[in-house]
C-alpha cells in the first residue's frame, strides 16, 4: 500500500479518508493523522512481536489488508473524536462503535498464535 503521507506505510489516504466520513473536521491534520498512524503502528508491531512497517513487502497481501484496516480505522476514531460536530451526534456515536470493533476484532486475529504462524510473523 502506498504511505499515507511520507509517514504512515501501513494506511494510504483513500482508506482513511473512507473510514473517517464526511463530517470529519477538515482541521484533523495529515499531521495529527500521520501522528495517530505512527503510533498504532507501533503499538500493533509490539503487539504481535513483528516489525510489520520494516518488513511489509514480506506480508501476505491479505494480512496487508487486515494492517491497514487496523490503522485506517484508528486514524479515523481520531478524527471523528477531535471534533464531532460534523456529524449527527447518533452518526458519530455508531461509527466509532463500528470502528472499535473492527479494531478490537482485528486485533485478537493478529495475537492469535495460529493466525501469527499462518502469517509467518511469529517470532
Amino acid at each position: 500500500m502506498a504511505a499515507f503521507t511520507n509517514t504512515v506505510m501501513l494506511a494510504d489516504t483513500t482508506d482513511v479518508d473512507g473510514f473517517m466520513g464526511a463530517g470529519v473536521d477538515a482541521n484533523f491534520t495529515e499531521t495529527m493523522q500521520d501522528l495517530v498512524g505512527v503510533y498504532t503502528e507501533a503499538y500493533i508491531c509490539d503487539t504481535i512481536k513483528y516489525d510489520a512497517v520494516t518488513n511489509w513487502a514480506t506480508i501476505n497481501a491479505i494480512y496487508k489488508l487486515m494492517f491497514s484496516e487496523y490503522v485506517a480505522r484508528s486514524i479515523a476514531v481520531a478524527a471523528i473524536q477531535y471534533n464531532m460536530t460534523g456529524y449527527g451526534t447518533i452518526e458519530a456515536e455508531d461509527t466509532l462503535n463500528i470502528h472499535l470493533y473492527r479494531i478490537q476484532t482485528i486485533q485478537k486475529l493478529l495475537e492469535d498464535p495460529s493466525v501469527q504462524d499462518f502469517m509467518g510473523v511469529n517470532t
